[in-house]
């Protein structure tokens, strides 16, 4: 773990996350869902995956106008996500840090590229829904990620002030809707994420395993 001297002005007593790829491991089902709804709604060919995994962080139909795919695959990625949500599992050492984390009085978010209906089945479905004061997806806020929309709501519904937060967050994307909002950015490496192109961006904390956020945290009491 490596952290700015941002991280010491102030103790954290909010943590702001991102779902996948930090709490929960959905890569797999992602990608199985993507090409289901891209033969559902495109037709033939391979789906193309590695251009949308580009994007992960991203609200879906965004991604869909990025990539200049048919927003029609929404609904059968969508029921697909549904239908094979049983397969998604939580990192190893999630469950333990948001124990811990809850354990010391810190107040917890979500913010998600997921809509928020999707976001809040799925941890529920995985015990740990009752860790997150709130959960709040894409759809929720005026501009997805990488716009500071999501994060400022996260901030406002905790009644945190952004010196006190941090955003752990695995993509491009989240370290620019924390910056957005003046909100530490930290980047999760142990999922899918391209880790040279969050080093890019000078995250203000990187983070290589879950407890490490424990660590961030109590360092900064």
């Amino acid at each position: 773990m490596r952290a700015s001297p941002l991280l010491a002005q102030e103790r954290i007593s909010a943590v702001v996350f991102d779902l996948d790829g930090v709490l929960v491991d959905s890569f797999a089902v992602m990608q199985e869902a993507f090409a289901a709804a891209y033969a559902e709604v495109v037709g033939d060919g391979e789906a193309p995956f590695e251009e949308y995994r580009k994007h992960l962080g991203r609200y879906f139909p965004d991604i869909m106008r990025i990539m200049g795919l048919p927003l029609e695959m929404e609904e059968p990625f969508v029921r697909e996500s549904y239908r094979l949500a049983g397969r998604v599992q939580l990192f190893d050492g999630v469950r333990e840090l948001l124990s811990d984390l809850s354990a010391l009085g810190v107040r917890m978010a979500v913010a998600t590229g997921k809509s928020g209906p999707r976001a809040r089945s799925l941890l529920d479905g995985l015990g740990v829904l009752r860790h997150f004061e709130h959960v709040i997806g894409s759809d929720e806020v005026p501009r997805a990620k990488p716009a500071p929309d999501i994060v400022f709501r996260a901030l406002d519904l905790l009644g945190t002030p952004a010196q006190r937060a941090v955003m752990i967050g695995d993509a491009t994307t989240d370290l620019a809707a924390a910056r957005g909002a003046g909100v530490a950015a930290v980047a999760a490496t142990w999922g899918e994420a391209e880790v040279d192109l969050l080093l890019a961006e000078n995250p203000d904390a990187v983070v290589n395993a879950p407890g490490e956020v424990l660590a961030l945290v109590a360092a900064s009491s």
